[in-house]
């Protein structure tokens, strides 16, 4: 007899592998995690879609990379998978009808929300082709960037411009800007896990006497990427071929890196006169590393055990040769842009996720009496909302306690009363609603 069949993947007890919901108190949910998104993914166009895709690149790896929009999705889409997911920020770039690139920042799913201009911005392929020996494809992107930020804050910005950003929003963009990658602890963080460089450096404006606040740009943000390149100093080109710790590890993969050192008696006669092994002619510049910076790293475990056989240093000598520099060696730090490069010009913060109370705007200005009125209207709005909260509330236990009466099941009733909760939210959701010609809503 046949031996009866059983199915087990869509079974309670069935081992259906790991989840990819995020649990809301686990470590993993502390870490930040973005989506960088083309809002109207067929209208941006190819420029801005290769745009996208650099950012995502520059995001790694706290971001969904392989991320596929439809035209058909909307913004309440992404905002709802977030939660589940773990996503703490959303990017979205998105074209206006004048052509204008536009850049919305977001926290979900409270907010707030920094809007952008995206002026000027640069491909990661025109940026290698402006380089003469680019880098990058290796293990730069296995961890987080550094961050770096430049000119955020500023004591005297409100003596330069009548029209300046405020304290708090300054602080505020700081903080949002921060929270895009987790903190460094210098105490625990390896320095070999640091590889790249994140730049974002604020362009101050100029005097009021040379410009006039309407030409002048009030907050304007220039972004820049790139990798951490280290190469030892103090060393020649022909003893660096030779030396374990003097080879990048370009070097060490490549198979022509050694000289040939067949034909000579001894290997002082290399490093007297490098061209003897075939090197070509050489210079006495060829130690001097144009670099900003040396630091001191230590060897490897590797490196340590091999210049310890070689110097026959003693189990209990160790100590001594550390603090004389024996497990030490100087490297130069390089910066290699990788790219993209942008230029962002913020023109609005408002709360919420794309459709809040507008807390600055770049073009227009409101009157004290302006402000007060504009305050009452969102009171209002919360107080309607929260009032439709409790309605809503009541309606759903009337329906749960009238459920034995009517022979329905706790399913059926939340699922009579499914409409009046699915479009509860989607003003504050969708963010819809009239733009301007800079591609920016109107409040």
């Amino acid at each position: 007899m046949a031996r009866r069949q059983h199915k087990k993947r869509t079974h309670v007890g069935a081992n259906n592998g790991v989840s990819n919901v995020v649990p809301i108190h686990s470590s993993a949910s502390s870490t930040p995690k973005s989506m960088v998104i083309r809002a109207g993914a067929g209208k941006v166009g190819a420029s801005v879609s290769q745009l996208v895709k650099d950012v995502r690149r520059t995001m790694e790896p706290g971001t969904a990379s392989r991320l596929k929009e439809r035209k058909t999705n909307r913004l309440r889409d992404y905002t709802t998978m977030a939660g589940p997911l773990g996503v703490s920020h959303l990017l979205l770039f998105s074209k206006s009808s004048t052509g204008n690139t536009n850049l919305r920042l977001t926290l979900v799913p409270r907010g707030p929300t920094l809007h952008f201009r995206v002026e000027k911005y640069s491909l990661c392929k025109d940026v290698q082709k402006s380089l003469r020996h680019p880098t990058g494809g290796g293990k730069e992107y296995l961890s987080s960037p550094l961050l770096v930020m430049n000119n955020f804050l500023s004591s005297d910005i409100g003596e330069i411009s009548k029209r300046a950003v405020p304290k708090h929003l300054e602080t505020l963009a700081t903080t949002v800007f921060q929270s895009l990658f987790p903190p460094i602890s210098p105490q625990t963080t390896p320095l070999s896990s640091i590889r790249r460089v994140l730049l974002l450096n604020r362009e101050l404006p100029k005097s009021p006497s040379t410009t006039s606040d309407n030409e002048e740009p009030r907050y304007v943000i220039c972004m820049r990427h790139y990798a951490i390149v280290t190469k030892p100093t103090g060393l020649s080109k022909g003893v660096r071929r030779i030396s374990v710790t003097g080879r990048t590890s370009k070097e060490r993969r490549s198979k022509m890196v050694m000289p040939n050192l067949g034909k000579l008696e001894d290997v002082a006669d290399y490093i007297i006169d490098p061209s003897a092994a075939g090197g070509g002619f050489t210079s006495g510049s060829e130690s001097e590393m144009e670099t900003d910076a040396e630091v001191e790293v230590l060897n490897t475990n590797r490196e340590r055990t091999s210049n310890a056989k070689q110097a026959g240093v003693a189990h209990h000598d160790k100590t001594e040769s550390h603090r004389d520099g024996v497990g030490t060696h100087k490297r130069a730090v390089r910066l290699v842009e990788l790219g993209p490069r942008m230029k962002l010009r913020m023109t609005k913060v408002e709360e919420g996720v794309c459709g809040g109370k507008v807390l600055w705007h770049e073009y227009l200005s409101k009157s004290e009496s302006e402000v007060r009125k504009m305050e009452e209207v969102w009171e209002t709005r919360k107080r309607e909302k929260a009032e439709r909260k409790q309605v809503q509330k009541e309606n759903v236990e009337k329906k749960q306690n009238l459920k034995g009466s009517d022979g329905k099941d706790v399913d059926d009733v939340h699922e009579d009363f499914a409409n009046d909760l699915v479009g509860y939210d989607s003003e504050d959701c969708d963010g819809e609603g009239s733009e301007d010609e800079d591609g920016h809503k109107n409040q």
